[in-house]
Order: structure tokens, then C-alpha cells, then sequence
């Protein structure tokens, strides 16, 4: 039987002919509005644990229950290509978030500051530069191939849309009309699913921080015969809806990371270290005086970040022969779909030429950027190694969805590339650092954003919305976020940067201050005590004191250490107030590469034993990526995501006995899980909790008395906040919270769970 040609191979919940709102200003405002939320609660989240959630179908569900409340106060109902607008406007933000929190942190480590228009400059120009080169690939990836290419989260998220369709929609898709359907109840509770979530999630961080209800970080460190051990977790809503999210494999497997590095490689470190005399490289005092947080900082973070860049290029090298199929795909297929001039409304991309000028605007801008110390050759760099990753990560998504899409292995393998030419080409040194990871940061969030338009434009093709309509609205998604991400990521890093007096870390220590042009002051809750303005400067040498960025008096005496709030070392402020620092463990393994091979200063035998760790775990068949993430990361961060895994594996396990999922195969019943009420819930946890934080973290340096008195009032005043069984009563609450999550994901035995 011959194979059809036509390149329409579904037919679109929507037809082409039909008459809908689409992109009206209510769609696009809440979408632009969603997205920003969705982009703060993603970069807090990236910067904790290195990893992010889908909020496509987060999105979808809000915008449906929003656009609802507002039909009942007197508000026109939505159509489902409005939501679907608005779903696509919304999905821009976490993939940005990603691409910036994954890469520019590193600036930090460099001994770099986060400049707000470095950090805007590289969000919106990678953003619009990813979505631009998927355009044309759009007919290629989308319709002809649309039975190779699931697209497994666009997919799930046109269910969600379809599933929520108003009368007028069902009507223009020639469905039957009842009122109270199943579909519509569905949608009902689904969205309260997510909002209760949201509201506990806020209310649960809030409560516990702000308010000192209980401690947060409960924990436990052990004494001979393992000495040095130690076990905690960060009991957020946040970390246990990503841990039920990921699931139980992966949940377990970063948890078997941060047991190795707090159980087997800390405590090994202090047995064999303890009885030096003299200082062990790259350490900067005895392993006898180091705590289990000195040595992980002084020793197992390299292992850390040689066993991550290990695992990101072995996936990046498992998953060579897609790479080479996507690309070669997608060059053949290259302009198909841009027919700006079709007459089918669903078939309407933007036009080429305008795609083609956009990109070389934007290469043009990367090009004279001051802030990015860009160079023809790094922009050149960007645009091939940004088609590149473009087009692979488009395919990838298709066909292993957005979760597995290795795009910190992309980056990884284009800084490394980058960084090898400059080595050829003589540009080494302090000089270059920002060039590459400007290349880097681009190319990674082009990258990122290039598969999130696919998912998007997928969700559209398979609901009958308009291409170029939902190019226009990621487009200003992509924008609108980028300009919101850069400032929070400036505020979560003031909030909890330390000023630690100078003559701690470096006594007697001068500079000539004649020779310092940059001036900065204080900002956050230390800069209540002190007003002044301070000569700025970076310290790139360990002589005297840690590297970094001092404060230094008009007469040249070092005043501070500016220890930044993300990848920073110091907890404690001078008052004796303790302060929760961001790891965000890819950013270091960027800085870790930059500087290793431009400076080739890295203790590259601590690097490589992490490299082994990796290629062990390969040869006995178990994914390098997410065991080396966990090894990098506090188990603190890793401990709860592995318990929302296990309530996943219960909730999961229970349900699979039902009767109406007996008859489901393997694949079958992990999409079921992947659309329970579980996941839903869960969602709402990761949104209300990492929002909460990012209010607690920006108002940390707003109401720092209020701050204080309730830190007060929980030292002397609040068992589960301190005192001899803390600990233990601080889990309570949070059991709470994991209680309802196993309740919630229950299916009843006689309902089936609705696509």
C-alpha cells in the first residue's frame, strides 16, 4: 500500500475552518502573567537541586480554572485555542529558567558579578534565538513525522485541553453538547487539585519559614566508627512534588548520590585525613578541623563535578545516533513548514524571511554586546552550535520528552568545544571567562526553549491552533519572562549573600586602594549596620585569603568578603544569623570547565575520580546523570525528593491493583501516573513552595526585624524549632503534607482517571 503523502496526517480537534477567539489580549496578558510565575518558582527550583518540572499542563489547568472564574463573576468563557495561547505563552518561563540557572551563577564562581543586563541580555537573546530556529523545522517535527514524534508532554497537555472544552468549542469541533459532563467535572477537579496544592505548598513554606514554625532542615550527624557521616533533608513541599513528579527510579538514584558523598566519601575523607599534620590540597586547613560541610566544600564538590560532567557527556554520546537523525531530519525538512501564505489557518507559520532576519539581529546584538565580552568568533560559535542543539533538542523532546532531553549535556559539550578553540587561538585567562560562558549560557537556553516550542506546537497541531499565532505568543512569553528572571536571580542572590569581616578570612591583608576605580555598599539585612561605600576588588589568588570579591577601605584595609548567596561558603552572618544558600550544582560544573581548561587549574585527580564513579555506574547499567547530580548535591536536597518518589511508588503500586488498570501494560500505566491527581497535587506543591520562597528570600532583606524577633521567639519559645527534640517534632508537619499527597493519588476503585 502506497504511503500517503499529505502532509496532514490527524485530524485537528478544531477545524481548520472554524471561527474562535485564539489570540486575544486576555489570553496573551494571563499567558505572559503565568509564564513569569512559573519562571520565578522554576529558577528558585533550578538553583536548589539543578532540575526543573514541565509546566505545560500546570499552566493548561490554571488558565482553564481562571478563565472559568471569570465567566461567573460576568466574564466571557474562553475558547480552547485562547487557552491554548495562553498554555503556550506560559510554558516560555521554565525552560528559560533552566538555561539561565544552569549557566549564569557561573559567573559568580569566576569572581564575575551578576550584572542585570548580562544576565537579561543572555535570557532574551537565547530565548528568541531558540524559538526562531525551530520555526522552520516545524513541518518536518510536527506533522510529517507525527506518528514517530510523540511528544509525550504536548500530547498529555492537549488531553488536558481538549478534556476542559467549553460548549463553543465542542460545538466549532462538531461534539455533542451536555452540560455537567464528565469531561468538564474532570476539568473541575483537576484544577482544584492543583490550586489546593498551590495554597499548601505557600502556606506550608510561609508558616515554616517566616514564621520559624519548625525547623526545616532536621538532621543528624554521626560519631565514630563514622565519624564525619551525617544524614539531613529540607523538609519543602517543593522538593517532595518533584520527587513524585520524577519518580521513584530517578528520585532513589540521586538519593543513592548524597549516600555515598554523607556516608561513604565524607566520612573516608576525615578516617584517612584526620591524623595529617599538614594542609591536603585544594583544602585550605587541617581535615582534623573540618566539619562534614568543610570537607564536602573542599574536596567532594570536584568529585562531584567531574562525575556530572562525566554522566552529561556519556548521555550526550548514548544519545549520538538521535543527534545525528534529528539533524539530518531536520536540515532536510528545513523550511517546509514556514507557508505564511497557506490558506489553512492551521497551517500558517512565520514567514521565513522574517525568521532569517531575526536571527541575524540577534547575532548582530550578541556580536556588540558589551556586557556578554562577545567576539566574532563567539557569535559565530553561537549561531552554529545554536542550530545545532536547536534542532537535536526539538527531536529529543519528540521522542523522549522534555524531562530526558539531556540540554545540560548540550551546554556542557559546547562550552568544552568553546573553550578548546579559545585554548587554541591563545585567549586564556580571567579575560575569557565571560566570552564562553556567554556562548554556553545562549546556546543552552536556545536549546531549551527550542524544545519547549515543540511541545507547544504540538499541543496546537493536535487541538487545530494557529502556528503562527503560537509562535508570536512564545515569542512574547519568552520575552516577558527574561526580563522578570534576571532581577529575581540578583534578589535570591542578595538575600543571602554574607559580608564576613575581613580580618576573619584574611587578617592583615591590604591592597593600594588608589588602584581601584568599582565601588559597591552593603545590601540586604547587614546593610541595616552599615551604610558605607567601599572600593570593590577581585581577589583571583589564594595568598593571604580565599579568592573572591572583598570590600576595601579608602586606606586599602580589606573591610569584607562578599560571599555570594548562590555557590557561596559562609552560613552564618557576623550576628550569628544563619543563611540558606543556593548550590545550583551545574552552574559550578560550567565554572569548573571554563577555568579548568582556560587557567588548567582544576585538581583534576579529584575530578577524575568523580569521572569513575560515572563510568562504573555505566558499566553496571545504571544512568551516570542523575547518581552524579545526587553526589554533588547536599543529601539534604536529595533525601526529600527520594521520599516523594516512595510515595509515588505507593500511590502507583496500589493503583495498578484496581481493576479497571489490571488490563494496562507497563507503558500504559506510567501515563496513567504521569495524569493522576497525584501529579497534579504535586505540581501545586513544587508552585506554592518555591514561590514562597522566593518571597521569603526577597522580603528577607525588607523585614529583617520582623525576621529577627520571630528567630528569637523560636529559639527560646518553640520546641519543633529548637531544642533537644526539634528533630523529631519538625517532621510532623511534614508528614502532614506526605499523608495528603498518598491520599490525594488514590484512585477510587470504581472511577478511571480521565486523560
Amino acid at each position: 500500500m502506497a504511503k500517503d503523502a499529505t502532509p496532514s496526517v490527524v485530524k485537528p480537534y478544531i477545524p481548520a475552518d472554524a471561527k474562535l477567539p485564539e489570540m486575544t489580549f486576555r489570553a496573551l496578558f494571563m499567558g505572559v502573567i503565568l509564564g513569569m510565575v512559573f519562571g520565578a518558582s522554576s529558577l528558585y527550583l533550578v538553583l536548589k537541586v539543578g532540575l526543573t518540572v514541565s509546566a505545560s499542563i500546570p499552566v493548561a489547568v490554571i488558565a482553564i480554572t481562571l478563565f472559568g472564574l471569570a465567566k461567573k463573576v460576568g466574564g466571557k468563557d474562553s475558547s480552547i485555542l485562547e487557552n491554548s495561547i495562553t498554555q503556550t505563552a506560559g510554558s516560555a518561563g521554565e525552560s528559560l529558567a533552566f538555561g539561565l540557572g544552569v549557566t549564569m551563577p557561573a559567573i559568580l564562581i569566576l569572581g564575575f558579578d551578576l550584572e542585570i543586563s548580562r544576565v537579561m541580555l543572555v535570557g532574551i537573546l537565547g530565548g528568541l534565538l531558540g524559538i526562531l530556529m525551530m520555526i522552520p523545522m516545524r513541518r518536518t517535527m510536527i506533522v510529517d513525522q507525527h506518528k514517530e514524534l510523540k511528544f509525550p508532554e504536548g500530547t498529555a497537555c492537549a488531553e488536558v485541553l481538549k478534556a476542559a472544552a467549553t460548549e463553543e468549542s465542542r460545538i466549532a469541533a462538531g461534539e455533542s453538547i451536555e452540560k455537567d459532563s464528565a469531561a468538564a467535572l474532570d476539568a473541575k477537579r483537576r484544577a482544584k487539585i492543583i490550586f489546593g496544592g498551590f495554597a499548601v505548598g505557600l502556606l506550608y513554606k510561609v508558616f515554616n519559614i517566616s514564621f520559624k514554625g519548625w525547623k526545616d532542615t532536621p538532621g543528624v550527624e554521626f560519631a565514630a566508627p563514622l565519624k564525619g557521616g551525617s544524614i539531613g533533608a529540607e523538609i519543602s513541599p517543593e522538593l517532595l512534588g518533584v520527587g513524585y513528579i520524577i519518580g521513584p527510579r530517578i528520585a532513589a538514584t540521586m538519593a543513592a548520590g548524597g549516600v555515598l558523598s554523607y556516608l561513604l566519601l565524607i566520612p573516608m575523607i576525615k578516617f584517612f585525613g584526620d591524623s595529617l599534620t599538614t594542609v591536603l590540597s585544594p583544602g585550605t586547613k587541617l581535615i582534623s578541623e573540618m566539619g562534614a560541610d568543610d570537607v564536602r566544600s573542599a574536596y567532594v564538590l570536584y568529585i562531584g563535578a567531574g562525575a556530572v560532567a562525566a554522566g552529561g557527556l556519556i548521555s550526550l554520546v548514548r544519545a549520538m545516533p538521535m543527534i545525528w537523525r534529528s539533524l539530518s531530519a531536520g536540515l532536510k525538512g528545513i523550511g517546509k513548514g514556514v507557508k505564511s501564505n497557506s490558506t489553512l489557518r492551521t497551517d500558517q507559520d512565520i514567514p521565513l524571511k522574517w525568521v532569517i532576519i531575526g536571527c541575524l539581529a540577534i547575532i548582530a546584538v550578541i556580536t556588540f554586546a558589551t556586557p556578554l565580552h562577545m567576539n566574532f568568533l563567539g557569535a559565530l560559535l553561537i549561531l552554529v552550535f545554536g542550530f545545532l542543539f536547536a534542532t537535536v533538542s526539538s527531536r529529543l523532546t519528540g521522542e523522549i520528552g522534555s524531562s530526558s532531553n539531556p540540554i545540560s549535556g548540550m551546554a556542557v559539550a559546547t562550552l568544552l568545544f568553546t573553550c578548546l578553540i579559545f585554548l587554541i587561538m591563545g585567549w586564556t585567562g580571567g579575560r575569557y571567562y565571560v566570552t564562553a560562558l556567554s556562548v554556553g549560557a545562549i546556546v543552552c537556553i536556545a536549546a531549551s526553549n527550542a524544545g519547549t516550542t515543540s511541545q507547544d506546537l504540538k499541543t496546537g497541531y493536535l487541538v487545530g491552533a494557529t502556528p503562527r499565532l503560537q509562535q508570536y505568543a512564545i515569542l512574547a512569553g519568552a520575552l516577558s519572562s527574561a526580563l522578570i528572571l534576571g532581577p529575581i536571580l540578583l534578589k535570591l542572590n542578595e538575600a543571602s549573600t554574607v559580608y564576613v569581616p575581613a580580618a576573619q578570612v584574611a587578617p592583615g591583608l591590604t591592597v593600594d586602594a588608589s588602584k581601584l576605580t568599582v565601588t559597591g555598599e552593603l545590601h540586604g539585612p547587614q546593610a541595616d549596620t552599615d551604610h558605607n561605600t567601599y572600593k570593590v576588588w577581585q581577589k583571583t589568588d589564594t595568598v593571604g585569603g580565599p579568592a573572591g570579591k572583598y570590600f576595601v577601605k579608602d586606606d586599602g584595609q580589606l573591610a569584607y568578603l562578599v560571599d555570594p548567596g548562590i555557590n557561596g561558603h559562609y552560613s552564618k552572618r557576623p550576628d550569628g544569623s544563619e543563611v540558606k544558600k543556593y548550590d545550583a550544582p551545574k552552574a559550578v560544573l560550567m565554572s569548573y570547565i571554563i577555568k579548568g581548561i582556560l587557567d588548567q587549574q582544576l585538581p583534576w585527580t579529584l575530578v577524575l575520580f568523580g569521572v569513575m564513579i560515572a563510568v562504573v555506574l555505566e558499566m553496571a547499567g545504571i544512568p551516570s546523570l542523575a547518581f552524579s547530580v545526587g553526589v554533588y548535591l547536599p543529601l539534604s536536597s536529595t533525601l526529600p525528593i527520594f521520599v516523594g518518589g516512595l510515595v509515588r511508588w505507593l500511590a502507583d503500586r496500589r493503583n495498578n491493583k484496581l481493576e479497571h488498570n489490571a488490563t494496562l501494560n507497563e507503558e500504559e500505566r506510567q501515563l496513567a501516573g504521569d495524569r493522576s491527581s497525584g501529579v497534579l497535587l504535586a505540581s501545586g506543591y513544587i508552585a506554592g513552595g518555591a514561590l514562597a520562597g522566593i518571597i521569603i528570600a526577597i522580603t528577607a532583606g525588607v523585614l529583617t526585624h520582623f525576621d529577627q524577633m520571630m528567630a528569637d521567639w523560636a529559639e527560646h519559645g518553640n520546641p519543633f524549632y529548637a531544642g533537644l527534640h526539634s528533630d523529631a517534632l519538625s517532621l510532623l508537619p511534614y508528614a502532614l503534607i506526605i499523608v495528603l499527597l498518598y491520599i490525594v493519588a488514590r484512585e477510587k476503585k470504581a472511577d478511571r482517571p480521565q486523560a
